[in-house]
Order: C-alpha cells, then structure tokens, then sequence
C-alpha cells in the first residue's frame, strides 16, 4: 500500500522534523510504500495573508536533510514550470496541485523532471475532473515519455493519480468510489487524498481560510481502501487546531501510524476475496 503523510505545509524546521521523527517511530517496518509529504509553499491559499511557507531555496534544503537523516523518501508539490527540475533533483516524487492538473506545460514539465533524474509523479486530479478525463493526464505524460527516447518505464510503476472527490460548489467534495477502479483501468496505481476530501474550502473564519470535517476522514479512507484505492494521502499535524494551513482537515499525527495498520488490514482482506 502507498502511503503519502505529513505535514501540509513546512511551517518550521523543527516542527517538519518532529513531524518526521514519529511518522518514522510509527511507521517504521510496515510493509508500505512510504513517502514523507510537506510543501515549501503554499501557493494558492483563500486569503492573501495565508502562510504559504519557507519557499522553494529554503523549503527544497530542509526536506534534503530530512531525506538523509531519516532515509524517508520525500515528496512535495510544484507551482510553476521553472521548479520542476530544482523539485526533481531533491523529491522522489514530485506533485502537481489538483488546481494546476490541467495546464498542459505543468504536466510536461513534472513528467520531463521525472523522466530525467528518474522520479515518480504524482498528479492530484482537480475537484473539477470526472474520473475519465484523467486518461488526458496520461496521454500527456505518455506523450512526454515517448518523445524522452529514454527506456520506458511502464507507467504504472512511476505515475499516480490521486483522487479528491469533485465539489459541488458549496464548501464540500464528495467521493464517488467508483473513480478508483476507473481510473486504474487506464493502467495507474490511484491514492486516495483522505484529508483533502474532507475540506470545506473557504468555510473558515470570515471566508479566508479553508474549513475541514475531520471526523468523516476515517470512514472515507476505510471505504476508500476497501473500494479498491492502491493508497492513502494524509495530511498530519500534532497540533491541528495550531497549524497554519489546513488545520481543520488535517489528521492526528499520534494515531497516523494506528490508522494505516486498519487500511491494511482492509485491503489484505478485501484482496483475499474472490471477485464475485
């Protein structure tokens, strides 16, 4: 099973690093596929007076080190087509945001950085996607692939499309846990974003920060799971009512390691069982 956590954002060198060490004491061993998650900045949040982080110089240093004191792989998303490669030489896998999943010259730049100092991609497929319109991702990175002249790697083996739900204009998403199987039929493991699902984004205080139901992300990642999804996405904090960004919808970082142990519980038993 993959397994995206971590903080939303780098708020602090020594937060991202307490973050690390107990994703590491609870995770360690488990038989996942496992990548450190935090972003340098915060490019598209609800109020211009939103924290949005260290930037790409300072942000891209702190997750090296990370990256060699706890052996995690890392992963952290990109804003423009200039940050591609510098994201590539430090992240295992580099992310487009769900708002930035359909600008053609992001995708080829996230793909191209991939290919080049071979890394995964992941693609968070935009709240304003039906799950069919992600085979045009595909086709994208294939055709990036193919003009490379490289030797390919099969596409599901470093490409992942992450799923949201889709918003109906009201502060919510909803799920359909039907995107998971039709999504992989275009050949791509998909992850499920447990945290980002439930956001109700713009629900804050005065209409200038993000809302989140935290109490649905357990039932939604379980049914996620069992609905077939390769992974989970989570977003965690120690001290979510105290995060900078995101905090209504971020997860307890002292349950995380508790909560990936029922997920795979979940899907050893649903692979256990024949298709009927």
């Amino acid at each position: 099973m993959i397994v995206i956590a971590g903080p939303c954002v780098i708020e602090d060198e020594v937060l991202v690093n307490e973050i690390a060490d107990e994703l590491k004491r609870q995770l360690g061993g488990l038989p996942v596929e496992f990548f450190f998650k935090a972003s340098f900045d915060k490019a598209n949040r609800t109020s211009i007076h939103g924290f949005r982080g260290p930037g790409l110089k300072n942000g891209l240093k702190i997750l090296s080190d990370i990256k060699q004191r706890t052996g995690f792989r890392v992963l952290t998303d990109f804003h423009t087509v200039e940050q591609a490669e510098p994201v590539a030489e430090v992240a295992d896998c580099i992310q487009v945001p769900a708002f930035l999943c359909r600008q053609t010259d992001m995708i080829v730049a996230a793909a191209e950085a991939a290919i080049k100092h071979g890394r995964k991609l992941n693609v968070k497929k935009g709240q304003f996607l039906a799950p069919w319109d992600v085979k045009n991702i595909i086709e994208k990175v294939s055709a990036v692939q193919t003009a490379s002249q490289k030797p390919a790697r099969p596409i599901g083996e470093w490409l992942y499309i992450t799923e949201r739900g889709s918003s109906f204009g009201y502060n919510s998403l909803v799920v359909d846990m039907t995107s998971f199987q039709t999504i992989q039929a275009y050949g791509v493991p998909v992850i499920f974003d447990a945290t980002h699902s439930v956001q109700m984004p713009g629900a804050g205080p005065g209409g200038k920060s993000t809302g989140g139901r935290r109490e649905y992300i357990e039932p939604l990642a379980k049914a996620a799971i069992a609905a077939g999804a390769d992974g989970i996405f989570m977003e965690c904090h120690p001290r979510p009512e105290e995060a900078k960004s995101d905090g209504p919808n971020a997860f307890y970082l002292q349950h995380v390691g508790g909560f990936v142990r029922q997920l795979q519980s979940i899907s050893e038993l649903i692979h256990k069982q024949e298709e009927i």
